[in-house]
This record gives structure tokens, C-alpha cells and sequence, in this order.
């Protein structure tokens, strides 16, 4: 029991990346993984509970005060003397409040009213560790009391009395982000979808041998009566069959990113695989770089544009095929940045930062204040917002379910989406 304990540790915490492995099952098993599995969805969904949320990282804590630029406070020029956007160069919004200049993109949604800002979001005594912070991002608790994330247990939620669809929540990532990973969920996580088809045999001993047990490939890891087996065996089937679907996706004829890097390319695959109606609620895309603590003046702007660029093509993808009405983008980073600029040009890990949200049934503009530059917290922006209350209304008013069953009690829905 204690070897099944770990290999269902394993394939939880690595996600159905350990699938890779799926190129060296036998012939026989590989031919009937749809029988076991179940059939491909065949028919086009029509409902409410088919809508889409694809969520954007900004990993590295993204400086909100150069992003969504205050350039009518007089406290942000004096704390930054040399990377302050300067009020003629801004993208002006409204409220005093413009964005950075390179972020073109983001400028055209919002002026085509596809875009929310929610101003000054953090959460009650803020921690500046890249890794503790994005866990409590991920799980939706400060006091990381919770070991799964919040989308792994509104999936978890979901699914009970059923068997979860990995191909439910999908990441486009390394590995397998704590937000999608549930007591029961395991999302599939890819950051290319070739990597579903190499042979671990030849790379990867250690996947290899997960992936032969949890199929009983060798006959010797029994799951009749032992339902933690049947459980993670009908999981891996699943996912082989996601697999295959994903495949037939990343191959759909459509148009290639024209910018924004590897977020461009990461959100032009989850476009092609929303147009080929894959069964997944939840796409999960990280983009990096955002820790500028040198240089930042350069390097955010490049940032900025591909960010932008990636968000504007991606959206334009979507409405071209008629999909846009279906899907919600949310934003998010793990933290802002200092307000004051340090002496190499960059900013160091800050608190409170905006949250951006992206869609047609998006309430647009900006929303809640911005945080007051004469009243900081520890030098830094201090939050007016709850991360939670933004995470409470994605869940109500798009994914249809009571925030209390995923977040507890107490964190009450902004208006930040159409509900009619």
C-alpha cells in the first residue's frame, strides 16, 4: 500500500506529463484505450456549463504601478525617478490611470471593451517569496491550511460520484500548476504537444515504470478490489485518449500567432484546440519574466509588448471563430512591486498589483480604486481588493458554482461580469 501511496503522490504532483510514457504500451492496449476509457465527445455543446476559463500567469510578480501606469500621482514620479512612465507617453484609460506604452494590445481591448482592470488586489499580510505567494494564489489560502488548489477542487467538486476527465483542465506548462491539481482532479500538463508521444523508455526510466504500473502493463499491480488503483488506471486511460485529441488539435488549420512570444504561441494552441471542442473547462498558460529587479525599463516593455500582442491576437482568434461568447481570460500575478525604484534600475518584490480579466461578456473599464500612494504598506502598494473576491466571481457568475464550496465563506463576487 505504501508503494501505491507513492506512485498516486507521484502521478498527482506530476500531472499527466508522466503519459509521455504512452509510446511504450503494447499495441493491444493501446488499440482498446478508447473502449475502457469511453468515447470522444462527438456532439457541439450548447450550454452555460460549457463556458471556458483560461487563465494567464504572470510569473515573477508583475509591476502593476508600470503596467497600469498612475501618472497623475505625483508620489509615483518622485519614488521612481528613472523608470516612471511619463504622463505624454501613457495609454491613457481613464481615472488618471494609463497604460504602459508598449502595451498596444492591451490598449485595443479595452478600447474595444473586452477588457476589466480590477485595481489593487492582494490579500491580508502579504508574503514576498516567489513560492509562498504563488501557493497562496494556487490554493486560495494565505495560511496554506489547503493542499489543493482552488481549480483542482472546484473540478474535485465537479466530479463527485464520477470519474475526473483530466482533459478537463488542461496547462500549458512544465509542470503541472498547483491551482488545477485536486484530491481527485489531475490535469493533463504539456508545454508542447509532441512531448505526449516520446518514448520514456529511451528518456525517462522513472516515468516509465509510473506509467507501466498505474496501466498494469506487467500484470503485478492489481486493481480489482483496491479502488485507489482502479481510480488512477481509468485516470491514465482517460488521459491517453486526451492525448490523441490534443494531437488532432495542435494540427487544426488556423491562423499563427503574429506576436507575443511563447504566450502568443502557448494561446494560439489553446485557440485551436477550443475551435476543435475538446472537452476542457479550464486552460491554464504561464508566461515568465516578470521579476525585474535590474534593467526593467527594457525588459518590462518587451514584456509588456508581447503580453499584449499575445492577449489581442488570441481574443481576435477566438471572435473570428465565434467563440468569444464561451470564454473568459483572467490574469494574474503573484505579486506587484516595490513603489520605490531600487538603485539598479528594477524593482524588488512588492504586495498589492491589478488583476486583469479579458472576454465579450466582461464588464469593461476600469474597477475599484487604485491604492493610494500616500498610504503605503511596508513601502508597498497595500491592497484593497481580496484576490478571493475576484476568484468568488469567476466561479459564480461564469463557472456556475457557490464560491463558498471552493474559497469558504466570506468572500462576496464583484461586478466584473455581464450575468444576463
Amino acid at each position: 500500500m505504501n508503494e501505491l501511496y507513492t506512485t498516486r503522490r507521484e502521478f498527482l504532483s506530476g500531472g499527466f506529463t508522466l503519459l509521455s510514457a504512452a509510446g511504450t504500451l503494447p499495441v493491444f492496449l493501446g488499440s482498446t484505450v478508447r473502449v475502457l476509457a469511453g468515447p470522444e465527445p462527438t456532439a457541439k455543446r450548447k450550454n452555460d456549463s460549457d463556458r471556458i476559463l483560461v487563465v494567464v500567469q504572470l510569473a515573477g510578480g508583475n509591476d502593476g504601478l508600470n503596467t497600469i501606469v498612475p501618472y497623475s500621482m505625483d508620489p509615483y514620479y518622485k519614488s521612481r525617478p528613472r523608470i516612471a512612465i511619463k504622463p505624454d507617453d501613457c495609454l491613457k484609460l481613464e481615472g488618471g490611470v494609463g497604460l504602459h506604452p508598449y502595451a498596444t494590445g492591451l490598449k485595443e481591448l479595452f478600447d474595444d471593451g473586452k477588457m476589466a482592470v480590477v485595481q489593487g488586489v492582494g490579500y491580508p499580510n502579504p508574503n514576498r517569496s516567489h513560492f509562498t505567494s504563488m501557493d497562496i494564489w494556487h490554493t486560495a489560502d494565505p495560511n496554506l491550511r489547503q493542499h489543493e488548489g482552488w481549480l483542482g477542487r472546484y473540478f474535485d467538486a465537479c466530479c463527485k460520484g464520477a470519474d475526473p476527465d483530466p482533459l478537463e483542465g488542461v496547462a500549458l506548462t512544465q509542470e503541472t500548476p498547483l491551482a488545477l491539481q485536486g484530491d481527485q482532479f489531475v490535469p493533463m500538463a504539456f508545454q508542447d504537444p509532441d512531448a505526449l508521444r516520446w518514448r520514456a523508455a529511451a528518456r525517462d526510466r522513472k516515468a516509465e515504470e509510473v506509467f507501466r504500473k498505474l496501466n498494469n502493463v506487467d500484470g503485478d499491480f492489481p486493481s480489482e478490489g483496491n479502488a485507489a488503483a482502479a481510480f488512477l488506471q481509468r485516470a491514465a486511460l482517460k488521459a491517453l485518449v486526451g492525448a490523441d485529441q490534443i494531437h488532432k488539435a495542435a494540427g487544426r488549420d488556423l491562423d499563427a500567432p503574429r506576436r507575443g512570444g511563447d504566450a502568443g504561441r502557448a494561446l494560439s494552441l489553446v485557440a485551436r484546440m477550443i475551435a476543435a471542442d475538446l472537452p476542457t473547462r479550464i486552460y491554464y498558460v504561464s508566461m515568465g519574466g516578470f521579476d525585474t529587479h535590474t534593467g526593467q525599463e527594457f525588459r518590462h516593455r518587451r514584456l509588456m509588448e508581447e503580453l499584449g500582442g499575445a492577449l489581442k491576437d488570441f481574443i481576435d482568434a477566438l471572435a473570428k471563430d465565434k467563440l468569444l461568447e464561451r470564454v473568459l481570460v483572467m490574469s494574474f500575478s503573484e505579486f506587484g512591486r516595490r513603489v520605490d525604484e531600487n538603485a539598479s534600475g528594477g524593482t524588488d518584490h512588492g504586495e498589492a498589483a491589478p488583476m486583469f480579466l479579458f472576454g465579450s461578456k466582461v464588464r469593461p473599464g476600469l474597477h475599484q480604486k487604485h491604492p493610494d500612494l500616500t498610504r503605503l504598506h511596508r513601502g508597498d502598494l497595500a491592497f484593497g481588493t481580496d484576490f478571493r473576491r475576484v476568484y468568488a466571481t469567476v466561479l459564480r457568475d461564469w463557472l456556475g458554482m457557490n464560491p463558498a464550496t471552493v474559497l469558504g465563506k466570506g468572500y462576496s463576487p464583484l461586478k466584473l461580469l455581464a450575468t444576463g
